[in-house]
């Protein structure tokens, strides 16, 4: 039923004239000609219907913020008649460019696509009820993938970057690989009403405004961690994660596998690590770890939402659940109880022994097959029980173990104290900016790239306020604005604007145990890191930032999550 507003009193030849001048004036107006702006106004409410009702998310409106945007044109409808086309680049043809770098055979270019396509129908359907067949057949109509990189100018689109062009007949999503369309599907799905996200039917309309964004990441590299070491977190809770972080384009899932209180990845040829040392956590739970098969199928699908996963194991302080777990890893040959407590540093490898490093070799062999991605980390924080003589000792054999078998190696910061090998990247997770740790500058300037996770803005554990439930606070409250407000290029004082690699926001698990915790402390805070890491210096700013992570909390209530009403956020009502 319309609410419209009543027409004002008066005779009904007052009323007829002006409407029909309107309609002649639309008539000498050719389609599409509208600005987004004014067909927008005349549009329904996403939730029903009706004049005066809500316009559609305007292009600028999205998180990340993208690089650019232009305003235009009628906006694109979604309908039971709408069609996904996917093709590859120019038919197909030879030359497409993969996630990877490498060329792409023109079958490969078009199953790329097709699996992109065959994913956002998969999200539409349910809440839209249309069909939305997906189609390799031509045509000017519908939501369109094209892998054939858009016109980025002479850089390019590189890995990552799309192009998303909405006219009021078709949605089309240019890139050069199937990230990129990703990625784009990521944006065009935030300019689709918040209710897109119901499992079930909804009434729309599924307007998305009409111009064109352009856009790429500042860093390539992008990440969150997941702490399943001191709680255990079954596959489903990952996935579910996983779901969270492609929302934002974050394209590394760092899975920290073992620590004190628990080892968490089945090695073949150290079996008591999992099966003794996984069978505890903080508090004295069960545990858990996972079996061979269910880390393959976290790495698959983290790689059906573009997320590359980098496995952790801590070294070589952290241990303790080794340590329990085989006896002849220790200086003294008795094994530790296992541990279920929170306190850190008390731990460490015995640096002297040779069986030492037969177990490094084997866990960074197994470890490194099952893995695709380049990177693997070995942790070295908090090494306190461990002599500086010999954590640089352990750090140069540790690092020669990951190159052996084809991996770039990633250590906390800590690292940089020893001799980081060529290549190697130190992760930064202090609180003054490196001010007090000189050697992370020292190595920033020899060419140790820095992924920066500073705890008083990135760590996803630290409590809002004092009264927040879950977390901790050894580095300070930490609220949306200030994990937010804070520029990754000038904040290791001293170092090289292009020794910063990328962003990480940790979350460590020693007051969390299941995925409501996850999403209370991530969210709101977990897209702001994925902005900064995403989005050019220049379009970043609290003020606006605001916003639009305000426009976030229906969404997030349509997907069922548990997180953090800010009062720095103007939320809607329906988000408070």
């Amino acid at each position: 039923m319309s609410h419209a507003r009543r027409p004002p009193k008066g005779p009904l030849v007052r009323r007829i004239r002006p409407l029909l001048l309107c309609a002649a004036l639309l008539a000498t107006v050719p389609p599409g000609a509208l600005t987004t702006e004014a067909a927008a106004a005349t549009a329904p409410a996403p939730g029903g219907g009706g004049a005066g009702a809500e316009r559609p998310t305007p292009l600028d409106q999205v998180i990340p913020a993208p690089e650019s945007v232009r305003k235009g044109g009628g906006p694109f409808t979604l309908t039971e008649r709408t069609v996904i086309r996917v093709s590859g680049s120019g038919g197909e043809a030879p030359g497409d460019v993969t996630g990877d770098g490498t060329a792409a055979s023109p079958n490969r270019a078009s199953g790329e696509a097709r699996r992109v396509g065959d994913k956002l129908a998969a999200l539409l359907r349910p809440s839209t009820g249309f069909p939305l067949p997906v189609t390799t057949r031509p045509g000017s109509d519908g939501i369109q993938l094209r892998l054939d990189g858009g016109p980025f100018g002479k850089s390019g689109p590189g890995a990552e970057g799309y192009r998303l062009k909405v006219s009021s007949r078709a949605a089309v999503i240019s890139a050069s690989t199937g990230a990129g369309l990703f990625h784009g599907v990521q944006t065009l799905r935030q300019l689709l009403p918040p209710a897109v996200e119901s499992d079930t039917e909804q009434p729309g309309p599924w307007q998305v405004s009409g111009g064109t964004i352009t856009d790429r990441p500042r860093y390539a590299y992008r990440s969150a961690m997941l702490d399943v070491s001191r709680h255990f977190f079954s596959v489903d809770e990952v996935k579910r994660y996983i779901d969270q972080l492609a929302m934002y384009k974050i394209n590394k899932l760092h899975l920290h596998l073992s620590d004190d209180q628990g080892w968490r990845i089945a090695i073949d040829s150290w079996p008591r690590l999992a099966a003794y040392g996984g069978g505890t956590e903080v508090g004295g739970g069960p545990g858990g770890h996972y079996t061979k098969a269910d880390y393959r199928e976290i790495l698959r699908y983290a790689g059906e939402h573009e997320l590359t996963v980098v496995p952790e194991i801590d070294m070589p302080g952290h241990t303790n659940a080794a340590l329990a777990s085989y006896a002849k890893l220790n200086c003294d040959g008795v094994a530790p109880p296992r541990y279920t407590g929170t306190e850190v540093g008390f731990s460490s490898l015995c640096v002297p022994l040779d069986v030492t490093y037969d177990f490094i070799d084997d866990v960074v062999r197994e470890l490194a097959a099952m893995t695709p991605g380049r990177y693997l980390h070995i942790g070295g924080d908090e090494a306190h029980s461990t002599s500086h003589e010999d954590y640089v000792a352990f750090m140069e054999r540790a690092q020669k173990t990951v190159a052996k078998y084809g991996k770039t190696v990633i250590g906390w910061h800590q690292l940089t104290g020893a001799n980081p090998a060529e290549g190697a990247v130190a992760q930064y997770w202090g609180t003054s900016g490196a001010e007090d740790e000189p050697e992370v500058v020292d190595a920033a300037k020899k060419g140790t790239r820095l992924i920066l996770s500073p705890a008083n803005r990135s760590y996803l554990d630290m409590q809002y306020d004092e009264d927040t439930p879950l977390g901790l606070h050894w580095a300070g409250y930490v609220e949306a604005k200030q994990s937010y407000d804070w520029e990754p290029g000038s904040y290791i004082k001293g170092a090289p604007k292009d020794a910063v690699l990328g962003v990480e926001a940790p979350l460590w698990s020693e007051t969390l145990e299941k995925s409501e915790h996850i999403e209370f402390m991530a969210f709101p805070r977990l897209p702001g890191i994925a902005e900064l890491g995403w989005s050019p210096a220049s379009k970043l700013g609290w003020d606006g930032y605001r916003e639009r992570l305000a426009r976030q909390g229906p969404r997030w209530d349509q997907l069922g999550m548990s997180y953090w009403r800010s009062p720095q956020v103007p939320w809607p009502d329906a988000a408070r």
